[in-house]
């Protein structure tokens, strides 16, 4: 299966409320390792120094310090297409977080339908 395939295999088994992904992404054949990194800039993978897994992706559902699911799956498309194998592991999963704003002056009806609208 594609790097793609597996992405969006973990992302249609989240549950609805998910707001971010750890994943470890290791390749196959580490001499295509400079090739994969001008890939993975797109999402900005962080690479690993020592460790068996060569780079950490983050990914935000709807808000967040990460890169989006679909930059994600197109720099996985873009190693996937240059032939590039490789294996993802999930690592941590965090689901029904707010994102947070100031809201001084707001009525606390403004700000219980913010949360309402941004945990879907």
């Amino acid at each position: 299966m594609s790097l793609a395939d597996t992405f969006q295999g973990i992302v249609d088994s989240l549950p609805e409320d998910w707001t971010d992904i750890e994943l470890d992404l290791r390749i196959a054949d580490e001499s295509r390792y400079v090739d994969a990194a001008v890939y993975l800039v797109t999402c900005n993978a962080k690479p690993y120094s020592h460790h068996d897994w060569h780079w950490r992706i983050l990914v935000a559902h709807h808000f967040g310090h990460a890169a989006a699911a679909p930059a994600v799956h197109g720099a996985l498309h873009l190693l996937d297409d240059a032939g590039i194998e490789g294996e993802l592991a999930v690592r941590e999963v965090r689901s029904g977080r707010v994102e947070t704003v100031q809201m001084w002056g707001r009525p606390h009806s403004v700000r219980e339908e913010f949360r309402r609208i941004r945990s879907q």
